[in-house]
């Protein structure tokens, strides 16, 4: 009788997971209207990516009754996006993905707040993202994934044994779909497997020999990428190719359409031109809707604590038929983004800028072009200039003392790292014990080991 009375909130499936117990919920569970209100008013939510996923992810949200969301991308509308991104119409190319994806749900979903952010996920302070208790991934790059799942697993702390401290553990939810397949997936720094613990889940881009494509192509792909790599170099030498420019693109569709011709090869097109080009996977709007479903009770899990969590990685193939799988990855106890930090064992008198030069030399790090933080300090920033500047003048200075000479503490590094020839922007986390201070019990991941 006592449920009857409660005023029901505008899902009333909701409710019946948010005001009653169960026999699946989290310790942490209270079910009640104040855990209701709670996710309602305080909950702050990250939606990173307002394409295809995304623009499923905004309306689930605010749907399952998250009404303070922040969105983040950096691309505009195309006309390509109109025939899966249902949030954006013809009248809307051009403008910012993050911008009309608010608008959009905004008026659709009464009483719920969005904050788009046009813009690189890179050029936010790294604070802004503590001010969320999850970020859901809708994205579609490896190298935004890795960033991300490494500036939230820098706000992990670990206690003396090792275990992490709940209160820095910053939760994320990375959904991804190609054509008719996708995979949601819970990481809890710490805890779970992060993004870098299973990057090998991801295959290696499809590269062809450039000899097969010079002197003996087979598919239609080996023609275009031929147009590509090959003939615009030997005609527009010097120009760079711009895969966003209409023209490049109509040239390398003819010169393709040539190549084909001559080895008899069949199937060249214009969408297959751009996807080869553009490395373009086939997006289906129902397998984001699918994905991003499983995304939003996954968030809606850890946020509430109403059910127990995806362990921890789910799989779906709608290829054939329908399968659905789960799989529980284990943690790579050594990973460098997740894990407790390469220890690192420093004499008091090194000074900030021979340190900085260690991560460039240390085979595990590989860091170049690195800038330091300590707690909430910037040792030194590489950019901008405004604040590169203030910062040189502690390069001099030995680290012990910039960081108040404790006997060791954390510092989290931001720099470059090269990986199969590609420079990516990376976030690293590090324990740094002082001689003098504690003793190191774990010398082999010391300096040189």
């Amino acid at each position: 009788m006592a449920e009857s009375t409660v005023q029901q909130s505008r899902s009333r499936d909701l409710d019946k997971l948010l005001l009653r117990p169960g026999n699946l919920v989290a310790p942490t569970f209270e079910p009640g209207v104040q855990l209701r209100d709670d996710l309602q008013e305080y909950a702050r939510i990250l939606v990173i990516g307002a394409g295809g996923l995304g623009c499923e992810l905004l309306k689930d949200l605010a749907l399952s009754g998250f009404k303070n969301l922040e969105v983040i991308d950096m691309d505009r509308i195309e006309v390509t996006n109109l025939n899966r991104q249902f949030l954006f119409r013809l009248e809307d190319v051009g403008k910012p993905k993050a911008e009309v994806a608010a608008k959009r749900v905004m008026e659709r979903v009464s009483g719920v707040n969005i904050v788009p952010h046009f813009c690189r996920i890179e050029d936010k302070e790294i604070d802004f993202y503590k001010d969320f208790i999850i970020i859901v991934l809708g994205l579609d790059s490896i190298e935004a994934r890795s960033y991300i799942n490494a500036v939230a697993c820098g706000f992990l702390e670990y206690d003396s044994d090792d275990n992490p401290i709940e209160e820095t553990v910053k939760p994320m939810v990375d959904g991804g779909t190609e054509g008719f397949k996708g995979h949601a997936r819970v990481i809890i720094p710490g805890s779970t497997p992060c993004f870098e613990c299973t990057i090998w889940l991801f295959p290696p881009q499809v590269k062809f020999p450039l000899c097969t494509l010079a002197e003996t192509p087979r598919t239609a792909a080996h023609c275009i990428e031929y147009a590509h790599l090959i003939k615009w170099d030997e005609v527009h030498s010097g120009k760079t190719f711009d895969p966003d420019d209409p023209e490049h693109m109509k040239w390398v569709y003819t010169e393709a359409v040539k190549r084909a011709e001559l080895f008899g090869i069949q199937g060249v097109t214009y969408s297959l031109t751009q996807g080869v080009v553009k490395n373009i996977i086939p997006a289906i709007a129902s397998t984001n809707a699918i994905i991003s479903a499983a995304c939003t009770l996954e968030t809606l899990k850890l946020a509430s604590g109403c059910s127990k969590t995806l362990s921890n990685y789910l799989t779906y193939n709608g290829v054939e038929g329908l399968h659905i799988k789960v799989t529980e990855f284990v943690k790579d106890k050594d990973c460098l983004v997740c894990g407790p930090g390469v220890l690192l064992e420093l004499d008091t008198s090194v000074t900030l800028q021979k340190f900085i030069d260690m991560l460039e030399e240390h085979p595990k790090l590989l860091l170049s072009k690195a800038s330091v933080r300590h707690q909430t300090t910037n040792l030194y920033m590489q950019a901008p200039p405004v604040l590169e500047e203030m910062t040189r003048s502690n390069l001099n200075l030995p680290l012990f003392e910039l960081m108040g000479k404790v006997p060791k503490d954390i510092v989290h590094v931001t720099g470059t790292t090269s990986k199969d020839d590609k420079k990516t922007s990376c976030l690293r986390k590090l324990r740094l014990v002082f001689k003098g201070g504690d003793a190191v019990t774990d010398l082999d991941m010391a300096v040189g080991a």
